[in-house]
């Protein structure tokens, strides 16, 4: 079992900065790949980075230059935000594609993220 928890979202103004963190516990061991998704009111779910391990890093088109995924180790990764927009404005969830599984199978609660003026 692995637990992941979200921290660091809030309110910003247009153009600042959020750091969002996630931290995970119990057998992070077992984690191939740490992603983070957002969903904003009435859209789905989207990617918005994913590290693998050893592999290469994804951006979606919408992040890429203002966006960074770091994972210092096997239990955190966060994700840099800068020059945000209103339309970054939705809920944040960190997630991790577990040893055996195709798909990312560990999720977060979820932190939100606001941006507005």
């Amino acid at each position: 079992q692995v637990q992941l928890v979200e921290s660091g979202g809030g309110l910003v103004q247009p153009g600042g900065s959020l750091r969002l963190f996630c931290v995970a516990s119990g057998r992070f061991s077992s984690i191939n790949a740490m992603a983070w998704y957002r969903q904003a009111p009435g859209k789905e779910r989207e990617l918005v980075a994913a590290i693998p391990g050893g592999g290469t890093i994804n951006y979606a088109d919408s992040v890429k230059g203002r966006f960074t995924i770091s994972r210092p180790n096997a239990a955190t990764v966060s994700l840099q935000m800068n020059s945000l927009k209103s339309e970054d404005t939705a809920v944040y969830y960190c997630s991790a594609r577990l040893a055996g599984s195709p798909t990312y199978n560990c999720w977060g609660q979820g932190t939100q993220v606001t941006v507005f003026p």
